[in-house]
């Protein structure tokens, strides 16, 4: 069984926006250092918003492959054979959005919205994965975990 899913996520609009009204901004103002100011952070800003335009999360044989895009800045691999525990969740709004480490223990990967997949891995640390998906995800990974566990045992 192969997993490929992406989500796509509005946040990024609003970054995007902020990028081109602080170019604009840029354009406007008389001070060459405030216009290099702004057209860095503009640019900055840029690069967060397409790196955080959605996120994919695909099945690549050994491991789970985790990226936000279309600029794959941030990537994560997450071998099947190191998950302990899967489960269906929800995210709180203090869990938030991004990668991150949440309150509520473990790294969070998330783009937008509320359900998430948590995975036990290599010694109970804990990854909270944001998906639109999170049922798919969640079979998936167990299919894999036991895929994984007869193929160790069979060694």
């Amino acid at each position: 069984m192969d997993y490929e899913h992406t989500q796509y996520g509005p946040l990024w609009l609003t970054v995007a926006a902020t990028t081109i009204g602080l170019w604009i901004a840029a354009w406007f103002v008389p001070q060459v250092q405030m216009q290099r100011i702004l057209l860095l952070a503009g640019g900055a800003l840029c690069v967060v918003s397409l790196s955080f335009h959605h996120l994919t999360i695909r099945d690549e044989g050994e491991h789970l492959l985790l990226f936000f895009g279309p600029l794959p800045v941030f990537r994560r691999r997450l071998l099947y054979d190191r998950i302990e525990r899967v489960e269906q969740a929800r995210s709180t709004f203090l869990d938030g959005w991004g990668i991150h480490v949440s309150p509520g223990g473990g790294w969070v990967w998330n783009l937008w919205g509320f359900d998430c997949v948590d995975v036990w891995h290599s010694g109970g640390r804990k990854l909270r994965i944001g998906t639109d998906d999170p049922t798919g995800l969640a079979e998936f990974l167990k299919q894999r975990m036991s895929t994984a566990a007869d193929s160790t045992e069979s060694r």
